[in-house]
């Protein structure tokens, strides 16, 4: 009998998890407090673990058509402009990993998704406010006063999850006194410039300073990434309006290069970068998390939005032959075992901001399969899966 699941989140680990779930048969409703999705936010970098996994959910052909494909992936001192490290991408990824690395707009990439999804399973301005465990089931509370019982809830619902406060209490994400810089500009504002198809970071003297830059929309835009110290912050919001111009001043060491992508940018958007140290476990009863309301991450190894696709798909996987009979719990620990360990290293990895400064091993991250690793070992240290080739 198929089981009854309530994902509290409409982003892209959600939406993925729903899309899996349906695949696998089961009733899935996602809930998403927002009214209307706008074009909002900017980038998502998709690595070829991410997707790999979006392949097999149905979307891949809709997000080449939307995306760029990064050449390679490149990193420089941002003071000299040396090149310390230079990975292939593209056409090398894909052939080693089965997919290459995409980037797109975070709104191309939701509207695929939601295009993979019967419209009667996204239900919008729908906030959940409580979660209550009983036997044999989870129920789930919403802004407007109404609720609904699931065989399983799935926390979908990012930094500031309500699941995971209702499951574990209060647990404030920790500042980690860096605010980002995010901002595009047309890509023929930086004609001249070397390997403006490509995925470049730009090493600060310091580790909270960096900038990154990659294609956009088909390569028809370039998106930049920056970020800074700054000792506090209470403003609420990640696209708060910044100034181009202090982003220009605090880089004026840089190399001229990165200062010319820099200086086409009219705009930009910022907001504090929070993490939170790794969970010694994510589920309770019949309810779990998955993404950033599992495991938050700062994005310098741009896996935030991967970890939460392959938690999808490991979780759809886990729970793809249970029935109400089953002892559910057991799936939701044979999701956690394989994933807690995974995604802690790259939270711990992405918060010391040195993978591939200098030339290293890439395959650990870019050949984790998520449809085919493991799902029965009791332990692993999250590194030890096969690459495609």
């Amino acid at each position: 009998m198929a089981l009854s699941i309530g994902i509290c989140g409409g982003g892209i680990g959600g939406l993925c998890a729903a899309i899996a779930l349906h695949q696998a048969g089961h009733d899935v409703q996602v809930f998403e407090k927002a009214r209307a999705f706008n074009r909002v936010g900017a980038d998502v970098n998709l690595t070829p673990n991410a997707v790999f996994a979006l392949d097999q959910l149905g979307v891949g052909p809709y997000l080449r058509d939307s995306a760029a494909r990064p050449s390679f992936r490149i990193s420089r001192d941002g003071v000299s402009g040396e090149e310390t490290s230079r990975l292939p991408m593209s056409a090398a990824a894909e052939e080693k990993y089965g997919a290459p690395q995409l980037t797109i707009h975070r709104a191309d990439l939701l509207d695929a998704l939601r295009a993979r999804l019967p419209e009667d399973r996204l239900r919008l301005g729908m906030g959940s406010v409580s979660l209550e465990l009983g036997a044999g089931q989870a129920t789930l509370g919403f802004a407007d006063g109404t609720r609904g019982a699931f065989d399983v809830v799935i926390g979908a619902d990012g930094i500031h999850s309500v699941v995971r406060t209702a499951l574990w209490g209060e647990d404030h994400p920790r500042y980690t006194g860096m605010v980002s810089y995010r901002g595009t500009f047309p890509s023929d504002r930086a004609a001249g410039l070397p390997d403006t198809d490509a995925f470049t970071k730009w090493w600060g003297e310091v580790p909270e300073k960096q900038i990154v830059t990659f294609p956009l929309t088909g390569g028809r835009e370039i998106f930049v990434f920056a970020t800074l110290p700054q000792e506090d912050w209470s403003e609420e919001g990640w696209t708060l309006p910044g100034d181009a111009e202090d982003l220009r001043r605090a880089y004026a060491n840089f190399h001229g290069d990165a200062r010319k992508l820099l200086d086409a940018l009219d705009e930009v958007t910022r907001s504090a970068l929070h993490v939170r140290d790794p969970m010694p476990q994510w589920a309770k009863g019949r309810a779990t998390l998955l993404g950033d309301a599992a495991h938050p991450m700062v994005p310098f190894m741009a896996q935030g939005a991967c970890m939460a696709i392959e938690d999808a798909v490991v979780l759809a996987r886990a729970l793809a032959s249970a029935d109400r009979t089953d002892d559910i719990e057991a799936a939701l620990a044979r999701y956690e075992t394989e994933r807690k360990p995974r995604t802690a290293r790259v939270q711990e990895s992405s918060l010391a901001n040195d993978w591939l400064k200098k030339a290293g091993n890439a395959d650990w991250v870019y050949g984790y399969n998520a449809w085919t690793t493991p799902l029965d070992q009791s332990t692993h240290n999250g590194s030890s899966h096969e690459t495609r080739v």
